[in-house]
C-alpha cells in the first residue's frame, strides 16, 4: 500500500478508536476533538486534517526510511510538551501521555504493517 494511503487508515483506525481508548485510559482527551478547536471546525474537520496528518507521516517516515512505530513514538514524545501552550492540564496527565503513548504505537504498527504491503 502507498505509504501516504497507509498513513491516513493508519490515522483513520486511531480517530475511530479515540472513544475506546477515552473509556480505557479513563481520559476525555482527543486528538481530533483538539485539530477541530484549532481549525475552527467540527469533528469531521478535525478528523480530515489527522487523516492529512497520516498520509504526510507515512509519507515521511518512508523518505527518512525509518520505521514508522519508533518515529511515531519519538514524534509523541518530542511533541507532547508543546501540548502545555494547548491544554495545559492534559498535558500534565500521566493517563494523557499514556493514551496518546497508545494511539501512537497504534497508528505506527499499523503503518508499519500496511505501507510495506
Amino acid at each position: 500500500m502507498h505509504p501516504a494511503l497507509a498513513g491516513a487508515a493508519a490515522a483513520a483506525v486511531w480517530g475511530l478508536a479515540e472513544p475506546l481508548d477515552r473509556r480505557l485510559f479513563r481520559c476525555e482527551y482527543s486528538d481530533v476533538a483538539l485539530l477541530a478547536r484549532l481549525s475552527g471546525g467540527g469533528w469531521p474537520r478535525g478528523f480530515a486534517i489527522h487523516l492529512v496528518n497520516g498520509a504526510v507521516f507515512g509519507v515521511a517516515a518512508r523518505r527518512l526510511r525509518v520505521r514508522p512505530l519508533p518515529l511515531a513514538l519519538v514524534e509523541h514524545a518530542a511533541l507532547w510538551p508543546l501540548l502545555l501552550l494547548l491544554e495545559p492540564e492534559v498535558a500534565r496527565s500521566p493517563r494523557a501521555f499514556a493514551q496518546g503513548t497508545f494511539r501512537h504505537a497504534l497508528f505506527g504498527a499499523l503503518l508499519g504493517r500496511w505501507a510495506t504491503r
